[in-house]
């Protein structure tokens, strides 16, 4: 790209890099701060009219299996390798995750699971020391605390709930059992604003058998509503159907929380505002010191170079994109893997995912159609450290859910082992096993290595002529333990269920990472926060160490991947970093730590 920028627009407070949850929430918060913001978001102008509009927002063929919201491969995509030293090769079709792209974001296909981290979690490395010391954690693993505890994100948890209008029910609050939720949660300031949904009759079933087989089952916390529902921002919800059309797919009926539903319409009667759509911002421009941004650079949907000055820039990108953004624009030192230095584009992770499928008898009619994307029954007896890890060896663990979304009609159809992948024998067993079958997820922690991470192609290039990131990713014996311990103790519950016949997706020690079939979307780190700067690119509030007024928000900032969906998170923190900037950072602008 050309550093000659063919117009410069009028200087703003704010700048934004991309506009899903993290972005609509520092937008929201920031011109209530009373500063001027645009954000800029590379994909299309979407919301959930027209984007929504029902019946044509439920058409898998368009939808999950066209990619209509997600992002298009032939303009810009990654590269992926398995070791340092061999060949990265372009991620052509979507396929092991769904990036988004445009207004809302992933948080426009989301499905709806919103969770909170675990206080454990967010002390990882000094919790698995003080328990289990330090020779526990391997060599390779570059685990390390977040830098900000539960206790301080607790507030911020708590409001994201209230913002997204949660459908669930707490344990504890305020040190009091207060219901049957989760007995491993933390500490709560209040109950969910909504009841939980109502079970489905699979997710019943696996509540009945989790119990008799001695574990905690709870229905679990849902970002779809369980009533009609107004929000702090005065944004107004439905109750949810169960339609099942959740996971890839704008919600006709405002049921499913999303930054079109619960932000945005708050957000367009604000005049301090700006959105701008199909700008794809190329880097954040620095001044001739590279410790402060002077604002963006990006191209138009006519293709003009455009200058935005901004006093404060957010980088709100999806999850890896961030790094990508700080490596073009040199803010941060790029992670070398050979000599262990840097910062940028290190602990990078992803989720370690299992699956059982149970097939019953006929007529057992588990109406599996009928769906939401958050609801189900879920047991944490197996994440965070509920258990001891001493005996297992390895670190990390994994929430364990029924998850009925609505099985749809092209990629919704499992059959038990044995069966053809086509012909008459294919569809009978399709006809027998559609209304009989069950399944639950065992959605496993991915921990962060020496030589897992993110950086430039030195080959591959975009449609702007940029280097595509690169990704040297694969799985770790750590992680394959953890999930195969989990998923061995699970086959108790799905026994316990009573199935003529079981199925078990698990990955054995010595797979790869595979990009072709679907496995989650839930990416993590590339620019992590943390105490020290020579492991982190952004300090306890999500400012650059390197260049003061630059903040980023996302999964990015993750150090380290979590068993649970990474959402809820990335919100709650995106509210700790815009109090951080309302409150210290707008009087003296400075290094806040």
């Amino acid at each position: 790209m050309a550093d000659k920028a063919d117009k410069t627009m009028k200087p703003v407070d704010v700048a934004i890099v991309g506009f899903g949850w993290t972005g609509a929430i520092m937008a929201k918060e920031l011109t209530a701060a009373g500063l001027t913001v645009v954000a800029l978001e590379r994909g299309n102008y979407r919301d959930t009219y027209p984007d929504g509009a029902y019946p044509k927002t439920i058409d898998e063929l368009t939808y999950l299996q066209r990619w209509k919201l997600f992002q298009n491969m032939s303009k810009s995509s990654f590269t992926f390798r398995h070791r340092v030293g061999d060949t990265a090769l372009p991620y052509r079709q979507i396929g092991a995750f769904k990036p988004g792209e445009g207004v809302g974001g992933a948080g426009l296909h989301w499905s709806g699971q919103q969770w909170r981290a675990l206080p454990e979690e967010l002390r990882i490395r000094s919790h698995y020391e003080e328990r289990y010391g330090k020779r526990f954690i391997p060599d390779d693993m570059t685990i390390q605390d977040w830098g900000v505890t539960y206790e301080e994100l607790e507030p911020h948890y708590d409001f994201v709930e209230k913002m997204m209008g949660t459908s669930g029910r707490a344990y504890r609050v305020r040190g009091q059992i207060v219901g049957d939720g989760n007995p491993f949660e933390a500490d709560r300031a209040s109950d969910y604003p909504l009841p939980p949904q109502a079970d489905h009759y699979t997710a019943h079933l696996f509540k009945l058998a989790a119990a008799q087989v001695g574990l905690h089952p709870f229905s679990e916390p849902s970002a779809n509503t369980s009533m009609p529902y107004t929000n702090p921002y005065g944004c107004q919800m439905g109750p949810c159907t169960f339609c099942g059309y959740c996971s890839g797919y704008a919600c006709y009926n405002y049921s499913k929380a999303s930054p079109n539903v619960n932000i945005l319409p708050a957000l367009r009667q604000e005049p301090r505002f700006e959105l701008r759509s199909r700008c794809f911002v190329t880097r954040i421009d620095l001044d001739d010191t590279k410790r402060r941004a002077t604002g963006v650079i990006y191209v138009d949907e006519n293709g003009n170079t455009v200058r935005q000055p901004a006093n404060i820039v957010i980088a709100s990108t999806f999850a890896y994109n961030n790094a990508r953004l700080f490596l073009l624009s040199g803010i941060g030192t790029p992670y070398d893997p050979v000599a262990g230095k840097g910062v940028v584009g290190r602990n990078i992770a992803y989720q370690t995912m299992s699956t059982v499928q149970m097939f019953f008898d006929a007529g057992k009619n588990t109406n599996m159609f009928i769906g939401a994307g958050g609801n189900g029954v879920a047991v944490d007896d197996y994440n965070g450290d509920h258990f001891d890890h001493g005996p297992a060896h390895f670190v990390g663990g994994a929430p364990v859910w029924c998850n009925p979304a609505g099985a749809k009609p092209i990629s919704g159809i499992p059959t038990p082992h044995g069966t053809p992948r086509w012909g008459l024998e294919w569809k009978h067993a399709v006809k027998a096993n559609y209304l009989n079958f069950a399944s639950f997820d065992v959605h496993g922690t991915n921990m962060v290595y020496r030589d897992v991470y993110v950086d430039l192609d030195p080959t591959y290039r975009d449609h702007f002529g940029l280097p595509l990131l690169r990704f040297t990713f694969d799985w770790k014996d750590n992680d394959i333990r953890m999930s195969r311990y989990i998923t061995d103790r699970m086959l108790d519950v799905a026994r316990a269920m009573n199935p003529k016949s079981i199925n078990v997706s698990v990955k054995n020690f010595g797979d790869r990472f595979d990009l072709r079939p679907y496995q989650t979307t839930h990416w993590a780190g590339g620019v992590a926060m943390g105490m020290d700067r020579e492991t982190s690119v952004l300090n306890r509030y999500l400012q650059s160490w390197d260049v003061p007024n630059v903040f980023a928000v996302g999964s990015g900032v993750f150090p380290v991947g979590l068993g649970y969906n990474p959402t809820g998170t990335a919100c709650a923190l995106a509210y700790w970093c815009a109090k951080a900037i309302r409150e210290q950072y707008l009087a003296n602008p400075r290094a806040l730590v």
